[in-house]
């Protein structure tokens, strides 16, 4: 049953996505092993167009969203809810630089519509802020991490059909994504700011960190894209002339094993309420010529609830 149903993902129609759009996820391979995703990122430059085919207003608490994964007609959307925020020191105490803070982790299920289906809360104690996830075709892996660096994480993964909800392995840093690769079984996953990268074998074992080559983008969310890739989206904050701050969204393909930058273009849209569009989480999905992709950067006290944008290009 787990094989039809994770067969049956590349040929969900999500027609109601929007009036006059078909979205048929393939999330199928080419011959050059990429998914069909990832191959058409290849062919996005910075003059590529992004039209804006779809802003749904999600009616119900969002928080501050983390990550997102497409399987089939739903949507895993990943946040931290904050009930304390985190504190500095003046100066660093047992290697911590802030407080825990206090929050809950979610794990939001949403059809293409917008609707919540299911609020899957993950965490223990001082561990509840969730990451960027990846759908490995047949569960999901969602990290959770203390909301400071250099501290700890559980990565769970999440069953789809049924929403049971399983502990991995635990990482004694702060893991802000995960990747799951279809063809070795190792886990990848990225630090705090996305300054390191780790690399687990299945059973969660840590087989080594490296340094991030890339200091372009911070990668917030990354999702599996074949043959030893992964597709990456994130934000880098900068600052104008004045000093006001601005944000650079972009996204990377990389090779998972070292790191290096395969291809990766800035993002140029911004959301309602000034956010680059791939500030928070990002999923991508192609449909025949088209690329899509869904974001949402808002926090949901910023805009009175979260937006989902969704944009196509034609690369």
């Amino acid at each position: 049953m787990k094989m039809k149903r994770a067969l049956a993902i590349a040929a969900v129609a999500a027609a109601t996505l929007t009036a006059g759009t078909s979205a048929v996820a393939t999330n199928g391979q080419t011959p050059k092993g990429l998914t069909a995703e990832a191959e058409a990122f290849t062919k996005v430059d910075r003059n590529t167009q992004w039209d804006q085919v779809q802003k749904l207003k999600l009616d119900f608490p969002t928080f501050h969203p983390q990550g997102m994964s497409l399987v089939g007609d739903k949507i895993f959307l990943s946040s931290v809810e904050i009930l304390e925020p985190t504190v500095r020191y003046p100066s660093p105490v047992d290697g911590y630089d802030r407080t825990t803070g206090k929050g809950r982790g979610h794990v939001f299920v949403i059809d293409r519509q917008g609707k919540l289906l299911k609020d899957i809360v993950l965490g223990e104690d001082t561990i509840y802020h969730p990451g960027g996830t990846d759908f490995d075709g047949e569960k999901v892996w969602v990290p959770v991490a203390e909301y400071r660096p250099n501290s700890r994480s559980i990565v769970y993964t999440i069953d789809p059909d049924t929403y049971e909800v399983a502990e991995q392995f635990r990482q004694a840093d702060h893991v802000g994504g995960v990747v799951a690769d279809r063809k070795t079984h190792r886990i990848s996953g990225v630090s705090w700011g996305s300054r390191k990268l780790f690399t687990w074998n299945s059973q969660g074992r840590l087989l080594g960190t490296q340094a991030n080559p890339s200091h372009f983008i911070d990668y917030q969310d990354c999702e599996y894209a074949g043959a030893g890739h992964q597709l990456c989206s994130g934000v880098t904050g900068l600052k104008t002339a004045d000093g006001k701050p601005f944000e650079l969204g972009g996204l990377a393909l990389t090779d998972i094993t070292d790191g290096r930058i395969v291809h990766e273009v800035p993002f140029q849209k911004f959301s309602t309420a000034g956010h680059s569009v791939t500030r928070n989480p990002v999923a991508l999905e192609s449909d025949g010529g088209v690329l899509r992709l869904f974001a949402a950067p808002d926090d949901g006290e910023e805009v009175a609830g979260t937006e989902l944008f969704v944009f196509e290009a034609r690369p």
